[in-house]
């Protein structure tokens, strides 16, 4: 094995380079694919650059500026990518296997069906033999990595190196992370949904409160993992076949009471239950409802009506709530990551010209919230953690956010131009 010597481009070679390689991709005369196999190109920039299908094939990125960067379906094979910044940019079905990404800086990037498995280089000799190529780390190492957020769906990191590593709010849904080897890691908040975890080393791994419905956990070590809160296939609480009737029949007495008032029927408490499995509640009236720290992780709930219902501590991670009314619920300390929730309406329900009830999301937990197009009109969101949340196109007049998290938030300036309440906010930026 040996070690090949990189050719170093300055920031002007380089960005001659990818003029080039943009003209290609938009099949303009004079455009050349970009070929920066063992080129040294560290600590120069290509934030926002296009740079998808190009080759970096044991490539030197060391602390390179890639954030917004595009790299779909880019060769960077055992491509060295230590400290490197990645934040929010495009991977998608990029081959990074044998890369390292120790330290590097991926929040809220992109991988989908990425793939970081191990990876050996090697190239012919003149006499057409095959000469291994010397490189730091064999697997791909993402030890130390920031992947907060990141898109990691159907990614490939079978055999991966990634101790304390941070995957927190990661979604990583159908993952294949077979015999990995991920002690420490942080994976609070994360979605492993049908993740293939198998052989896979999680000593003192944290996975609060991470999704870990389907997963494959054949032999894997989980000594001294930090559970709490993780959902698993096992029920949370009670289950729909506890109801002791069927959920169509109690939901048609709840519409009746409430079309009447409260005079016949009979109101809906679904307190602590797993919804889970439930039949679909989307365009259902459900008006009033109770429902506790249930677990409604997932569900369609598109356009539902929703009403002056308590819904205090559920897990609404995921769940379609497009379109609903939701004015004046009862939503404090719901987790709502990832929640659909465009065009929603949380303005208060007005009884009548003296009362009103406005719709509570105190200390409610929205990361990665998509609420684009909501009204927010006089909504509580006092102490909400909306971090990386989509509040393009909001209504939020009045809206309390004192004490809220917004940082990473999309927003308009003039959404918080009337009598928006700020005291406190953390990690607003206009």
């Amino acid at each position: 094995m040996q070690q090949r010597p990189l050719t170093r481009l300055d920031q002007s070679q380089l960005d001659a380079v990818v003029r080039r390689h943009e003209m290609f991709r938009n099949a303009r005369v004079g455009g050349a694919r970009a070929t920066l196999s063992f080129f040294d190109i560290s600590g120069l920039d290509l934030s926002g650059r296009d740079l998808a299908h190009a080759d970096f094939v044991g490539a030197s990125l060391r602390g390179t500026n890639l954030g917004g960067a595009r790299l779909d379906c880019a060769a960077m094979f055992a491509t060295d990518l230590r400290q490197a910044n990645l934040e929010n940019a495009s991977l998608i079905k990029t081959d990074l296997r044998g890369a390292c990404l120790r330290g590097a800086i991926l929040v809220g990037a992109n991988l989908f069906e990425a793939d970081l498995r191990d990876g050996t280089l090697a190239e012919k000799d003149r006499d057409g033999s095959l000469r291994m190529i010397h490189v730091e780390a064999q697997p791909a190492e993402a030890t130390g990595a920031d992947l907060s957020g990141a898109n990691l769906t159907n990614a490939r990191l079978s055999g991966a190196m990634a101790i304390h590593t941070d995957f927190t709010d990661a979604v990583m849904k159908g993952c294949k992370l077979v015999r990995a080897t991920m002690r420490g890691a942080n994976f609070s908040g994360s979605n492993l949904e049908g993740a293939d975890l198998s052989g896979a080393d999680l000593r003192g791994a944290c996975l609060r409160g991470a999704v870990l419905t389907g997963a494959s956990l054949t032999m894997t070590d989980m000594t001294d993992a930090d559970m709490e809160e993780a959902l698993t296939d096992d029920p949370v609480g009670r289950v729909v076949a506890d109801l002791g009737r069927p959920l169509e029949d109690l939901l048609r007495e709840h519409i009746l009471w409430v079309g009447t008032g409260g005079a016949q029927g009979a109101a809906l408490d679904l307190s602590g239950f797993d919804l889970r499995h439930a039949p679909s509640l989307a365009h259902n009236c459900l008006t009033m409802l109770r429902a506790v720290g249930a677990t409604l992780y997932g569900l369609d709930l598109t356009n539902v009506q929703l009403q002056a219902a308590v819904l205090e501590g559920a897990d609404l991670r995921v769940a379609k709530l497009q379109g609903g009314d939701l004015r004046g619920i009862n939503l404090k300390d719901a987790k709502l990551n990832n929640a659909d929730l465009r065009n929603v309406n949380l303005r208060p329900l007005y009884f009548d010209e003296k009362r009103s009830m406005r719709s509570d999301l105190t200390g409610a937990r929205m990361r990665y919230a998509d609420l684009r197009g909501g009204c927010l009109r006089e909504v509580t969101l006092a102490g909400a953690d909306l971090s990386f949340a989509n509040l393009i196109g909001c209504d939020m007049t009045k809206a309390d956010l004192s004490h809220a998290r917004l940082f990473g938030a999309k927003l308009e300036r003039k959404a918080l131009m009337d009598g928006v309440i700020l005291d406190g906010v953390a990690g607003l930026k206009l």
